[in-house]
C-alpha cells in the first residue's frame, strides 16, 4: 500500500523574467512587469510530496524530519532571500519562471531521496499561481 506524505516550506526570493537576446520591448511584451530590470520578489510556498510504502517497523513512508532537513539544505538555504538570477547558479542561464524553479527543486530533491520514492513538487508563486512537477 502506497501513501503520500507532504511537507510544506517557504522562501522569499527576487527574480527577473527576461531573455538577454531580446530588447526591453520584446521582454515587456512577453513577460510583462516581471521583466522590469530592477527585479521583483515573491513569497514562495513549497510542498514536497513523497509517495512510498509504509515501513512496517517505523510506520513512516519517510521520516518527516529527514524530509524537512533536505528541503532546508537544498531549497531554503540556497534560495531564501536571494536574487535567483544573480545568486543561484542554477539560474545563471535559466529563466527563473515558476515552472523552471519547480523543476530545479524537483531535481535537487530527486538526488537526495531514494529511488523507491515517487516525488512531486508544488510551488506557489502567489496564492493563485502555482505549478507542480513529478518528473514526468
Amino acid at each position: 500500500m502506497k501513501v503520500t506524505v507532504s511537507r510544506k516550506a517557504h522562501f522569499n526570493a527576487a527574480h527577473r523574467l527576461y531573455r538577454s537576446e531580446w530588447d526591453d520591448a520584446k521582454n515587456l511584451e512577453v513577460f510583462g512587469k516581471c521583466s522590469y530590470p530592477n527585479y521583483h520578489g515573491h513569497n514562495y510556498e513549497l510542498i514536497v510530496a513523497v509517495t512510498g510504502e509504509i515501513d512496517p517497523e517505523t510506520g513512516f513512508v519517510i521520516d518527516l524530519k529527514i524530509l524537512k532537513d533536505i528541503i532546508k539544505s537544498e531549497v531554503e538555504d540556497p534560495f531564501d532571500h536571494k536574487n535567483l538570477n544573480l545568486d543561484v547558479s542554477e539560474f545563471a542561464e535559466l529563466n527563473p519562471t515558476a515552472e523552471n524553479i519547480c523543476v530545479v527543486i524537483y531535481n535537487k530533491m530527486r538526488k537526495k531521496l531514494e529511488a523507491e520514492f515517487e516525488i512531486e513538487v508544488t510551488l506557489y508563486e502567489t496564492p493563485r499561481n502555482f505549478v507542480s512537477y513529478n518528473g514526468k
